[in-house]
């Protein structure tokens, strides 16, 4: 049905400003995609390699812009539409539409990224009541021409005219139904004839016009379908998603039909130059006789295999083969391959650098190097981060039957099954048992930390991504779900109610998927993650038994190791998270945070320090703690000896030390409703009072406790000091730095490194050994970023806290936000995504970088990293390598992630495809 001669394009009308509107094919090629849009790129780019492609034209994303913007068309679009449409029509020998030979063509969505299935697309435009005859004639195959034309009443009336696509589908059902057939290829001409007079009613009826006869009509009235899709709800949704821009707009391909449903000679397929679910090479694909594009994808029939077009058509099937080994040296990438043949003609009608799983990514990425089609730099483009976090973590069995009671957000990845309970002591008291648990509450807090290590998951009911348990939970590699307000928890009662009325009791089983944020009832089985035994050793790479996968991840991180600038540290806490920390690539510890050490047994003393009223009680409580603090040290410094450990010191919100006021009010009450002796307890709670602050977040915490409480400080210096001293004396390396919390003025950092100074000296001449400590400060405050050059003055290096620094610019209560009103910022394009998690370029960023450079102006030598939780994130460790940080430091489950987005930052090309 369609010939392929050189096409002579018309000159096309331009603008007053000379913009170009629409391109040929013959113009473009694949480096247009912000201009033609992907498939028009690529249709562009398969013309200039000679492969069949039927003749068509572009009109590019600039034209959707401006109709976006202005509601209305560019002013010179339809004369260079026109124009172009003219050379088709000579190139083809037919016209758009006309009775006795008329041309049809598909108008087709495309946008820079790929967004299959989001935006519209129609096809078979020119077919009206005349010329389907002349199509008929023209095929020498009436029933053809009939179902070629209730396709474009349908297509069109859901897609441009906004009718309801079950109405159309009902009438077919229905004509299927009086036949008694059961798929539509047995619908003949006569029933698809009767199929057309009934769908151009439901037209008529549901829309309040005519469907048009003028195939000029149908063409313009299909591209604005196009520009109008590029703002539909799943478009945008998706682009959410995906976190494409919204401001790109879609191009249009209109191209001259060829046709699959031309009879058993003729069909559809998609193909794959590799599997996309495993990156193996071989022949993936599918392929449909007698069809259009859309029946393989809406699945209307089974498919065959793309292997047996061998045996259908060895021909074409070849030729494909051929084009395939093309395309994909040619575009050195997976390719996926959208393709019709008519009558035996094998036509090309699209290719993209095609979207694979996570495991894919990786050996495909190796396979091409092996195969000298890419380098090493390039083989890092291909994969990232998110993909190697997806590969990290267990996840569920996907043919295993489940129950799905709920979703939430998913704030920490994996797959974990356990007993439900609904306190800490409980998950505890279980886990010792040998039993697996999944902590359930409403929130969490700092109590609950024992809990929620004895736990295999955390799930809450509140909350979001940066709420206690999820930043906890990410920190200890543990799964969580995090907000699932659709889960009624009953704490008190120790139960559930999920939706649909049914109680989870204490000691039922439930499966959380921190990947999804899904919640199911019952145990789901878990696949364990190989790549996370190799980056324990616990399996090795280059082993006879290592997975192929293991092999392709190990090659990808040698690279990225070799080619990073930023360093990779480790937010951790304790001797066995910084031994982990280690195993899984850490430099050192970019943040030790000494408040999760004062949490259980010692939180008494703490306790009693805060409300301490004389300086002798106040000196008790610091005695007793010391040498705890000072063997935290001690065995963190062996675990980490030879690399930088940076001891943030106490920074807790006050209340999170004191007792709860209204557990104690209700004591106090009681005792006195006895007339039982409550001295000890009106005292605490008179103290309590007291320190009550109405935003704790924003009180007493930080170098502000330092400064209030004397002695604090000086104490957790002294611990560092003698345990370095230690450590020194036993043949180690310790290389501990001091960070001061919560700094807004230089004039804090100044009195506390004062004080600071003098323990360091006073424990270097009691024991001999001298110590090199380098004290230095967060940045967490706007005000501390604003006066970065003076505070460097006093400071050898800042460590930015991105958590609270997105807070305060924000004004955003971290803990609130995310589950109150994010969800609707989201889904009004407000946020891209959650600036606690990707850092906000523009606000918290601009920060960052002037904190930078004004610090680095104060003192060259200032070292410069980040601790908050965007040193994990892939997108933001691209931003801390331009702005010029020294290191990121990220929950230890985090490292290989940051490792491996740090050495892709190094390398990072523009002209990467998205994926």
């Amino acid at each position: 049905m369609s010939e392929n001669k050189d096409l002579q394009v018309a000159e096309p009308a331009t603008s007053v400003e000379g913009v170009k509107y629409v391109y040929d094919f013959t113009e473009g090629n694949k480096e247009l995609k912000d201009l033609l849009g992907g498939k028009g790129a690529n249709l562009a780019e398969m013309t200039n390699l000679g492969l069949p492609v039927p003749p068509g034209f572009t009109i590019t994303t600039e034209a959707c812009k401006v109709y976006l913007d202005s509601g209305e068309e560019p002013a010179a679009l339809r004369d260079e539409v026109s124009a172009h449409l003219a050379a088709l029509e000579e190139q083809m020998g037919k016209k758009l539409g006309q009775p006795d030979n008329p041309l049809l063509v598909s108008v087709r969505s495309g946008a820079k990224f790929s967004m299959p299935g989001m935006m519209d697309t129609v096809l078979n435009i020119g077919l009206s009541d005349k010329s389907v005859q002349g199509l008929a004639e023209q095929a020498g195959d009436a029933r053809f021409a009939w179902d070629s034309y209730r396709r474009l009443i349908q297509m069109f009336g859901k897609t441009v005219l906004g009718v309801d696509g079950d109405l159309f589908e009902d009438a077919l059902e229905a004509a299927k139904a009086a036949k008694q057939v059961t798929v539509d290829t047995e619908l003949e001409a006569a029933d698809l004839k009767k199929l057309v007079t009934r769908f151009k009613k439901i037209v008529k009826t549901e829309a309040g016009r005519d469907f048009p006869q003028d195939p000029r009509e149908q063409m313009d009235l299909a591209v604005k379908a196009v520009f109008d899709s590029w703002n539909g709800d799943r478009a945008k949704l998706y682009r959410r998603q995906e976190r494409i821009p919204g401001d790109l707009g879609t191009a249009v391909n209109i191209c001259s039909m060829v046709f699959g449903n031309l009879g058993p000679d003729s069909g559809t397929g998609v193909a794959f130059t590799r599997d996309p679910a495993s990156g193996h090479q071989g022949v993936y694909g599918d392929y449909l006789q007698n069809a259009q594009g859309e029946d393989v994808v809406a699945g209307i029939r089974n498919t065959v295999p793309l292997a047996e077009l061998e045996q259908i058509d060895k021909k074409s099937y070849d030729q494909l083969m051929q084009i395939m080994e093309t395309l994909e040296n040619h575009y050195k990438d997976l390719c996926d391959i959208e393709f019709t043949i008519e009558r035996g003609q094998l036509w090309m009608l699209q290719t993209r650098v095609g979207k694979r799983t996570a495991g894919a990514a990786f050996r495909i990425a190796t396979q091409l190097v092996d195969q000298g089609l890419i380098d090493e730099t390039e083989a890092l483009q291909r994969v990232t981060g998110a993909q190697l976090a997806q590969l990290m973590f267990p996840r569920f069995d996907e043919d295993a039957k489940v129950e799905k009671v709920g979703r939430g957000i998913a704030a920490s990845p994996g797959a974990a099954v356990g007993k439900a309970v609904f306190d800490s002591y409980t998950a505890v008291k279980w886990s010792r048992s040998g039993e697996k648990v999944i902590l359930v509450r409403r929130e969490t807090n700092p109590d609950d930390l024992d809990g929620m290590i004895a736990a295999q998951g955390i799930l809450t009911s509140r909350g979001g991504k940066t709420s206690h348990a999820a930043v906890v939970a990410r920190g200890m590699g543990k799964t969580c779900v995090c907000g699932a307000e659709e889960l009624e928890v009953d704490t008190k009662r120790r139960r559930m109610t999920v939706p649909g009325g049914h109680v989870v009791e204490e000691g039922d089983v439930i499966s959380i998927d921190g990947s999804s944020g899904k919640v199911y009832l019952g145990e789901v089985p878990v696949v364990p993650s190989p790549v996370v035994e190799y980056f324990e050793g616990r399996m090795h790479a280059g082993a006879d038994d290592a997975d192929e996968l293991v092999e392709a991840v190990h090659r990808i991180m040698a690279f990225a190791d070799r080619k990073r600038r930023l360093r990779v540290r480790a937010n951790a806490d304790n001797a066995e998270d910084a031994l982990r920390a280690r195993r899984f690539g850490a430099q050192g510890i970019g943040l030790c945070r000494t408040e999760h050490m004062f949490l259980g047994d010692r939180r008494e003393l703490v306790e009693r320090l805060i409300l301490a009223d004389t300086q002798e009680e106040r000196e008790e409580s610091l005695k007793q703690l010391l040498p705890l603090q000072k063997k935290d040290f001690v065995e963190l410094f062996e675990a980490m000896d030879g690399l930088p450990v940076t001891v943030r010191l106490l920074d807790p919100p006050l209340h999170e030390f004191l007792p709860d006021i209204t557990e104690l009010s209700v004591r106090v009450a009681l005792a006195e409703s006895r007339q039982e002796s409550h001295e000890n307890d009106l005292r605490l709670l008179q103290a309590v009072h007291r320190l009550h602050e109405q935003n704790p977040m924003l009180g007493l915490r930080g170098v502000r406790l330092g400064l209030v409480i004397p002695g604090l400080f000086t104490m957790q210096v002294r611990a560092i000091a003698e345990a370095a001293a230690e450590r020194r004396n036993a043949k180690g390396d310790p290389r501990a730095e001091i960070m001061i919390p919560l700094v807004g003025t230089v004039q804090e950092l100044e009195i506390v490194r004062d004080e600071a100074d003098q323990v360091i000296a006073e424990v270097e001449a009691a024991t001999g050994v001298e110590l090199k400590l380098a004290i230095g400060t967060m940045i967490e405050l706007p005000r501390a970023a604003l006066t970065a050059g003076q505070i460097a003055e006093a400071a050898e290096f800042f460590s930015f806290g991105t958590n609270d620094l997105t807070q305060t610019v924000w004004g955003f209560s971290r803990d609130d936000v995310e589950a109150s009103f994010f969800t609707a910022y989201l889904e009004k394009g407000i946020f891209g995504v959650s600036p606690f998690e990707t850092i906000d370029r523009d606000g918290v960023g601009s920060l960052v970088r002037s904190a930078a450079e004004a610090g680095r102006r104060t003192r060259p030598d200032l070292k410069l990293g980040v601790c908050g939780e965007h040193g994990g994130d892939p997108e933001s460790v691209h931003f801390f390598h331009e702005v010029g940080l020294d290191y990121v430091s990220c929950s230890p489950f985090r490292i290989p992630v940051a490792r491996l987005e740090a050495g892709r930052a190094a390398t990072q090309s523009t002209g990467s495809d998205h994926r």
